[in-house]
């Protein structure tokens, strides 16, 4: 059964259409990529999922409940492209009131994983507001996977991050999928693709492609 319908689903800004008339069906499971230039739509989705923004139009369910709603935020875990961080809290702060807050008991060990994965084990009791944009990358990806979630959205992740902090977020999402959540991922990495059970490319709020991931095709609606 899918944990993520959209149907019709419309987001305006005024006059401006960031998303028009989308629709999408996601199972558990599943590692969706999403493409397009900036502008496109991707990151207007994800918000609205997420329940951070009110669709216009059409019909959003998450989690077998609208967005937005309690039960559909309990379901969903967001990372932003900013990382949303507090000044005078520490990794590890930051980290035990992120899985306290929902609920979750086992994030120690949880944690420690991440930390190490990540390359953050030093850090871990540093003050995320002196760190360089991907180490608050990698920071905002702990909090979003120590959390209990289904689906999981990450909003360009890969941006400020090396090569081995790419691989090992590459890692983490593939596991999130194959431990049974949807995952879907706005990115320019083309190179993710492989990774991804499908794709989903939009235009100016519109989708131009969505199916099994084809770089070549895809190469060329991006072009």
């Amino acid at each position: 059964m899918a944990v993520l319908v959209a149907d019709e689903l419309t987001k305006e800004y005024g006059d401006v259409v960031a998303l028009a008339d989308f629709k999408l069906s996601v199972d558990p499971g599943e590692l969706i990529a999403m493409v397009g230039h900036n502008g496109s739509g991707k990151s207007t989705f994800l918000r609205l999922v997420a329940g951070l923004l009110e669709p216009s139009d059409g019909v959003l369910v998450v989690a077998n409940a609208p967005a937005g709603s309690t039960k559909a935020r309990a379901e969903v875990s967001f990372v932003p492209d900013q990382p949303v961080l507090y000044d005078d809290l520490s990794v590890n702060e930051h980290i035990e009131f992120t899985a306290r807050l929902h609920g979750e008991l086992e994030w120690p060990e949880r944690a420690d994983a991440l930390l190490d994965l990540l390359g953050l084990t030093a850090r871990a009791d540093d003050l995320p507001s002196r760190f360089s944009r991907g180490l608050r990358q990698k920071t905002s990806l702990v909090l979003g996977l120590v959390r209990p979630f289904s689906i999981l959205l990450v909003d360009e992740p890969f941006v400020g991050l090396d090569p081995s902090g790419q691989a090992a977020l590459t890692e983490l999402l593939v596991e999130a999928a194959s431990a049974g959540a949807a995952v879907l991922v706005a990115t320019h990495q083309l190179s993710f693709l492989e990774h991804a059970t499908r794709c989903v490319a939009l235009r100016d709020g519109h989708t131009e492609f969505e199916g099994k991931v084809d770089i070549g095709r895809i190469q060329s609606l991006l072009g």
